[in-house]
């Protein structure tokens, strides 16, 4: 059988044992806090630079967009004045050809 005073040390390494595990679990604790919160942290920036590279893509594109669109509104006028000046100069031809494009167009859609 054991001696009182083996007993006593193993009951004292054990309060000693159960002391130092305490302490590494609250020192774990803080640890996972402290990554949980740097995380957070770095999910936050990341989300924030991927809504800035949205946001200059979105205003990149409408910029592009509407200088595409104004591009087609100078062709469309360029056309329609040259069909003018056309028309001015070859009235009979213009006439003809208006005649044949229709006749075309309602022979395709009586089918």
């Amino acid at each position: 059988m054991a001696s009182p005073s083996t007993t006593a040390k193993v009951r004292a390494s054990d309060a000693k044992t159960k002391a130092e595990l305490e302490a590494e679990v609250e020192r774990l604790r803080g640890d996972v806090t402290k990554l949980k919160d740097q995380l957070s942290e770095a999910g936050q920036n990341s989300y924030d630079s991927a809504r800035r590279v949205a946001s200059s893509g979105i205003e990149n594109l409408k910029v592009r967009s509407e200088a595409a669109i104004e591009d087609i509104r100078e062709q469309a006028h360029d056309y329609e004045a040259q069909l003018t000046d056309a028309v001015r100069e070859k009235p009979i031809s213009a006439l003809a050809i208006a005649a044949g494009v229709g006749f075309v167009l309602a022979l395709l859609t009586r089918r």
